[in-house]
């Protein structure tokens, strides 16, 4: 996400109290690469919310509104489903909240309202790079060749989506890069101190939103901003929350029962290409063929870094 939410924090191992899917292993295949599909569909398309969201919405009580509805569907959806509600430890789960929830979404939200939302969604997805580094420097996991060739022609799209420097589109861009280096963040400290302790992934993707959702509403109340009650910002709102979070988190936690997560990591590379494509058709926003290169290396940066990570 985004939605929010938010997009994934690492992958991981199916929630055990997810139970074993029915059907063979070809059956299985072709439900989660079906259901990989929509997930690209509803996260792509979470960004083009975001954009038509902010006019009507400044960025910080924007991104209270969507993620606070966000805890509360996701809440819901874990006591639907007879999830335990009981939260993961504070201390860590506050802290991922910060990083995820806050740290994610306000630069993102900022860096849409500045620039396109498609130019954002790629480099907020350049996420899964920042994390070959940052595993590297606290996890000791030594990228192999790959790995570094995908960061090296990652550098090369990034100069090319972002800029020159000193520029509204430059600002947008580096805050674009912000949230994925922040999201890369989360899920190295989300590795550490909670899912490597077999704490469920839902649970924890719920309750860090839950905090950060707090720190969002304190803060938009402390530094409040235009918020219009229009249509078309309810209905965007209700997307990214209902939608985007709780709708999306359950179709992600699905598909860990049906692939594994390096596989269903490879699939949801479609999500940014999904993001800009929507925004070209429904927001006009058309990228100059120096973007389009820049965007260009960076997907294959991603699936580079995605097939050398299913590899290891």
């Amino acid at each position: 996400m985004t939605g929010a939410k938010a997009p994934r924090p690492v992958p991981v191992p199916a929630p055990g109290s997810a139970g074993q899917p029915r059907g063979g292993p070809g059956a299985r295949r072709g439900r989660a690469f079906a259901t990989l599909a929509l997930l690209a569909l509803l996260w792509g398309y979470s960004w083009i919310p975001v954009k038509i969201a902010t006019y009507d919405a400044s960025p910080l009580a924007l991104a209270a509104l969507r993620s606070g509805l966000g805890a509360l569907a996701l809440l819901a959806f874990l006591a639907g489903t007879r999830r335990p509600l009981r939260p993961p430890p504070f201390g860590p789960t506050l802290v991922l909240g910060l990083l995820q929830t806050v740290g994610f979404t306000v630069p993102q939200t900022v860096a849409v309202s500045l620039g396109g939302a498609g130019r954002i969604a790629v480099l907020a997805y350049t996420m899964p790079l920042w994390l070959a580094l940052l595993a590297w420097a606290f996890l000791g996991e030594r990228p192999n060749r790959a790995r570094l060739a995908a960061l090296a022609l990652a550098a090369v799209g990034l100069a090319l989506v972002v800029g020159p420097l000193g520029t509204r589109s430059a600002t947008a861009g580096l805050l674009g890069v912000l949230s994925g280096l922040l999201w890369a963040a989360s899920a190295v400290w989300a590795l550490r101190a909670l899912l490597s302790r077999g704490y469920d992934l839902l649970s924890v993707t719920t309750w860090q939103m839950v905090w950060g959702s707090a720190v969002l509403v304190a803060l938009a109340l402390a530094f409040p901003g235009e918020v219009r009650w229009t249509p078309s910002l309810v209905a965007s709102v209700a997307f990214l929350g209902i939608v985007g979070s709780a709708g999306g988190w359950a179709l992600w936690t699905y598909i860990l029962t049906l692939l594994p997560a390096s596989a269903a990591g490879i699939g949801s590379l479609a999500t940014p290409v999904v993001g800009a494509v929507a925004a070209a058709v429904q927001l006009g926003e058309i990228p100059t063929r120096v973007e389009l290169v820049g965007m260009a290396c960076i997907v294959v940066a991603l699936v580079v870094n995605a097939r050398a990570v299913r590899r290891a």
